[in-house]
């Protein structure tokens, strides 16, 4: 287990803007940072990020919580691993406690974390196999060595050599003491039937980790080097829980910091046209891996940047390939760019052959937008035919019906105007024949999403009536969260001043009048709260951050983060009140109010059982004296007002 001084020193040196800032772009906005949610499809950016509060915040989905609490999210970590992983990016030293792990918390362990593991142990493998062995330094770092890459590149990113031994690695591991079933689900080995012993999936060949978002190894690829041997030149892990291809891009690990600087995505082919360019100093570029691109990848680009160029190295059924990821690209509001090396020339070898600069330059001057392209490769095939050159325009407008924005479908059709000489109000005719048609074809998952999303009047029929004594409950715990530490001045009844804290006349309040808390999670939060109290310590919003408690952790976001800060009015001479001049007021305000929604209840509740009681007058009596009570409460509330 990890020390309690550990999770402390982590939560007090983490930031969250920049755990965060490595999976979504977040621009400035006023104090905080903003970006699009990463959990949920939006337009507008409702992702907040507070630096100064070291929280962040989800509008569109809802969630919230610390740096820690993100990467449980998008990661699936587990809380030791979140704290593992942030410790890591900050150099900080792990101490564990010195208690032993049992034999049930081994057990615990779930079979993706298993899964980890493996994957970790069998990338120390090849690796280790390449440069601690004969086979490995002159089979595959020879290899490498000749397509030019420096160690401290092939150290970056982790390559590594399967040996030709057709159980090397599956009886390592055996040894260290995993069993065949996560071996086998791993797809790390295979166990025939009716075989006594099992084999490595990958042999003899050089080794490509692929990496997850934050690090982790998902799965691997692999490259057979022998010409003469009838099998796949690559040879990929097969799908498991942890690695689905679909959703992974290569290099993305390595390169997601320099695509967040850059506001620019490169988008190439291979494992080895990542890796030269980031030889050559050119690090935001990832790969789909030889797989078609998927709208699954193109959401884990958009997070960093809306802007994406495709390289290619021109042969034809790359090219033809590059329109479906055009349209895709086009359909998720991306930017795009295509750019097409000379003949004979792909990203790799350009890359090796030019200086870092030049290269560059290179992309930066070449790349065309998609009608350019289309238009150049289309063309080329229709030559001089009339119908194949309509066609191609045909084409090219569907492109545009991609396009989600109005206005720059616009802009797009006015320069197909402009290139062929063809009428805006035709292009125009044929862009809405085109939206028909990609309606009437709409792609599997696209249907599978309409058909999961909620009909209206199953919505309205379930809608829960609001309960006033539970907002103003939500209201006490917010502000106990947000200013539980805050000194109030206040008097007593014989006008005696006396100061106190929000927390202690909250919980005060509450005790005071036996109230019952209503919801689960504020029940935990108040007794902790509480038992803060005894201990002379007071407990709010910083306290409950390092709690292992996801539900806490939105909570917190929510009473911490509003989604919109007020403009400084100040520089026209235009002044508001602050929330925290006005505290004292808030509470006590809320406090009148929630008390008198408890009298409420109460006098309704004993409305309610009146026929059923005996002692029907001094029910009444009761009654009486609660009402007595509201209307105090009444000219306070109009007081404070």
């Amino acid at each position: 287990m990890i020390s309690k001084q550990t999770i402390d020193k982590i939560f007090s040196t983490i930031r969250v803007e920049e755990i965060i800032g490595e999976y979504v772009q977040l621009k400035r906005a006023g104090s905080n940072f903003k970006g699009l949610s990463p959990f949920h499809d939006e337009k507008s950016p409702s992702f907040v990020v507070s630096p100064s509060k070291q929280i962040w915040k989800d509008f569109s989905s809802g969630k919230g919580g610390t740096a820690i609490s993100f990467l449980m999210e998008i990661e699936s970590f587990t809380y030791p691993e979140a704290l593992r992983h942030a410790a890591k990016k900050y150099g900080i030293e792990i101490e564990e406690d010195l208690r032993e792990q049992t034999e049930e918390q081994k057990q615990s362990q779930t079979e993706k974390e298993l899964l980890y593991k493996i994957h970790e142990i069998a990338n120390d493998f090849f690796q280790d196999q390449m440069f601690e062995t004969e086979e490995g330094k002159t089979i595959a770092y020879s290899y490498f060595k000749e397509r030019e890459l420096r160690d401290e590149i092939i150290r970056k990113f982790q390559l590594g050599y399967a040996p030709e031994q057709k159980d090397a690695f599956t009886e390592f591991a055996l040894e260290k003491g995993y069993s065949k079933d996560i071996l086998e689900k791993s797809g790390l080995s295979i166990f025939p039937e009716n075989a006594p012993r099992g084999i490595d999936r990958f042999r003899e060949r050089v080794i490509f980790p692929i990496h997850s978002f934050s690090g982790r190894v998902l799965g691997f690829g692999a490259r057979i080097l022998r010409n003469n041997v009838k099998t796949a030149k690559y040879l990929n892990s097969p799908e498991t829980e942890i690695y689905h291809k679909s959703q992974v891009l290569y290099g993305l690990n390595q390169g997601k910091q320099a695509i967040s600087k850059n506001n620019l995505c490169l988008l190439v082919e291979g494992y080895m046209d990542v890796i030269a360019l980031h030889q050559s100093g050119i690090e935001n570029v990832v790969s789909s891996s030889g797989t078609a691109l998927t709208v699954e990848q193109i959401k884990l680009i958009k997070r960093l940047t809306e802007n994406v160029t495709i390289l290619f190295d021109g042969d034809a059924p790359g090219i033809k390939a590059s329109f479906r990821s055009i349209d895709m690209l086009l359909s998720e509001s991306m930017n795009i760019r295509i750019l097409l090396f000379p003949d004979g020339d792909d990203p790799d070898s350009f890359s090796r052959k030019h200086p870092q600069e030049y290269v560059e330059n290179f992309i930066k001057n070449e790349a065309k937008d998609f009608i350019d392209f289309k238009a150049e490769i289309l063309l080329k095939d229709a030559g001089s035919d009339p119908i194949r050159k309509a066609e191609a325009i045909r084409d090219i407008v569907k492109s545009v019906a991609f396009v989600q924005n109005a206005l720059k479908q616009e802009v797009y059709l006015k320069e197909v105007s402009n290139k062929f000489g063809l009428s805006e109000q035709s292009l125009f005719n044929e862009l809405n024949v085109q939206k028909q048609l990609q309606k009437q074809h709409v792609s599997p998952q696209q249907r599978q999403e309409i058909q999961i999303q909620p009909k209206l009047e199953k919505v309205t029929e379930f809608s829960p009536t609001i309960d006033p004594l539970l907002i103003l409950e939500e209201k006490l715990v917010e502000l106990m969260l947000k200013y539980g530490d805050l000194i109030l001045e206040r008097e007593d009844e014989e006008n005696k001043e006396y100061k106190i804290t929000v927390i202690e006349e909250i919980i005060g309040h509450l005790q005071e009048d036996d109230y019952e808390i209503q919801s689960e999670i504020n029940k935990k939060i108040i007794e902790e709260i509480k038992q803060g109290i005894t201990e002379n310590e007071l407990r709010s919003g910083n306290f409950f951050m390092t709690l292992m408690d996801e539900n806490i952790s939105g909570k917190i976001a929510d009473a911490l983060l509003d989604p919109y800060e007020n403009s400084d009015w100040g520089k026209h001479q235009i002044f508001f009140s602050t929330e925290e001049e006005v505290v004292p007021k808030i509470v006590q305000d809320v406090i009148f109010r929630h008390k008198r929604e408890y009298v409420m209840k109460i006098i309704n509740t004993m409305k309610n059982k009146l026929s059923e009681t005996e002692n029907n007058d001094e029910t009444y009596k009761m009654i009486i004296n609660l009402n007595q009570l509201r209307k105090d409460l009444d000219e306070k509330l109009f007081r404070v007002l």
